[in-house]
């Protein structure tokens, strides 16, 4: 009796990891005759694209994130479990929690991929990177300590330390986050404060490649320079970061060495491969390539493992134009979205199309009126390339409500100059009255602390 009943149990597929990628693959297998079981650390879903307005306060972190239960609530096949996987058996087809195991019948991992410091892990502490809503609150205390740092101060060069921020890496994500404080600095605050002119603050942006955004064309890369200078953005191209230590970034450019003072340091220079990548790599023998991303078929599987896929950022996917799919949410979904599909109709005996990557283009904004878009067949900058980035965000919410919500900030901003969620959060117990000299402290992990919002 009991072998009949395991018989008539539906296909098991569990979903490791709620991001685009994952979340995608769940709502494709929604109306399947399989049960899903979806697992991530956290129980919401955050739209990653817009982390950077979290951290210059521009947004609430959950004008962004959604619960992952409740976008998936209708789907009556699907489990949602929050949790983190510390192991898979692919021998047995099981995925292995803290505190209980999951057998699988097809398993698709979507964990994405975290910072990149090239070597130099210390400097995660002194630098941290945008990619989590925690990172996002942590860049937001520190930017706005150091503007209540400066307003304190009475020593001069004590001063220009505070209001002086160093962003390491000229892609998307640096340029969209220096182009925010441009802004925050050149026209939210200006009025806020008495002692200091925050228009005078300091906010330079470090490229190692000789131009900004070197994905997008170079006159894409030229224009979206110009406009981060207005904004009073300095960018360093060619400029490679050798150090990071006691508040002093040390910047190589050519045969030039130059150490800024700088209390606030932010990182968007590189990514690696989450750490499932390497717990693939040891129990079901993937291949990584040198990010540590985990090398697949055309159908996104882990070699020798039928029923094992790894999608997203996390997939080195080099079947299309030799090159890998590029770290960006469309391609996420879009790899979600053909497993999820694969899955069914092989399920029914039957076959599809091989997936092939639709290119949406690319978007970057600088900020007010100013952005650059890439649309291959179309390029655009300016005030048309910032509406287009903003109706493409909004409606790649995944709620109704965020979209909504959003909409109505950004409104607000826009008549108003303002932005309402400028809240200085602190880890832990600890008040803010001692963060001043706490942000010297090397050994205080400030990113791995809980944060309030």
């Amino acid at each position: 009796m009991l072998k009949e009943t395991q018989q008539q149990a539906p296909h098991h597929v569990v979903i490791v990891g709620g991001g685009f990628g994952g979340l995608y693959a769940a709502q494709t297998l929604a109306k399947a005759p399989v049960k899903v079981t979806l697992i991530d650390k956290r129980n919401f879903h955050v739209f990653q694209p817009l982390l950077y307005q979290v951290a210059t306060g521009g947004l609430s972190a959950g004008d962004i994130s959604s619960p992952i239960r409740a976008v998936l609530n209708r789907q009556k096949n699907t489990e949602v479990l929050m949790g983190e996987v510390t192991s898979i058996d692919t021998k047995e087809q099981k995925v292995m929690l803290r505190h209980r195991e999951i057998n699988y019948d097809s398993l698709i991992v979507a964990t994405g991929v975290s910072h990149q410091y090239f070597g130099n892990d210390d400097w995660a502490q002194k630098a941290p990177g945008l990619k989590t809503v925690e990172d996002a609150l942590e860049i937001r205390r520190r930017i706005f300590i150091a503007f209540e740092s400066a307003e304190k101060e009475t020593d001069p060069e004590k001063r220009k330390a505070w209001l002086t921020f160093v962003l390491v890496g000229g892609g998307p994500a640096g340029v969209e986050l220096a182009g925010a404080l441009g802004e925050l600095a050149h026209g939210t605050l200006k009025e806020d404060f008495r002692n200091i002119d925050t228009s005078e603050a300091r906010i330079i942006l470090l490229q190692s490649p000789d131009r900004i955004l070197p994905t997008y064309p170079p006159k894409l890369s030229a224009k979206a320079q110009a406009d981060l200078e207005k904004l009073g953005v300095t960018v360093q191209t060619g400029a490679r970061v050798t150090n990071i230590d006691n508040n002093v970034a040390t910047v190589r450019r050519g045969d030039v060495v130059e150490e800024i003072q700088a209390r606030t340091i932010l990182w968007a220079a590189g990514m690696k491969a989450s750490g499932m990548a390497k717990v693939l790599a040891e129990s079901g023998g993937a291949e990584l390539d040198r990010g540590g991303r985990v090398m697949v078929t055309p159908e996104f599987k882990v070699p020798g493992h039928e029923n094992v896929f790894v999608i997203g950022d996390l997939a080195n996917y080099s079947h299309q134009d030799g090159k890998p799919l590029p770290g960006v949410a469309p391609a996420a979904m879009q790899s979600g979205q053909y497993v999820g599909r694969l899955i069914k109709a092989k399920l029914k005996g039957e076959t599809i199309r091989p997936f092939h990557y639709l290119d949406w283009g690319s978007l970057a904004v600088i900020g007010k009126h100013a952005a650059v878009v890439d649309f291959g067949f179309i390029r655009l900058s300016g005030f048309l390339a910032w509406i287009v980035w903003m109706f493409i965000h909004v409606f790649y919410l995944i709620e109704f409500d965020n979209q909504l919500i959003v909409m109505i900030q950004w409104a607000w901003s826009y008549f108003t100059r303002s932005k309402g969620a400028r809240l200085i959060t602190t880890p832990g117990e600890q008040p803010v009255i001692m963060l001043d000299d706490d942000l010297n402290c090397d050994t205080c992990n400030y990113g791995q602390q809980t944060h309030r919002a």
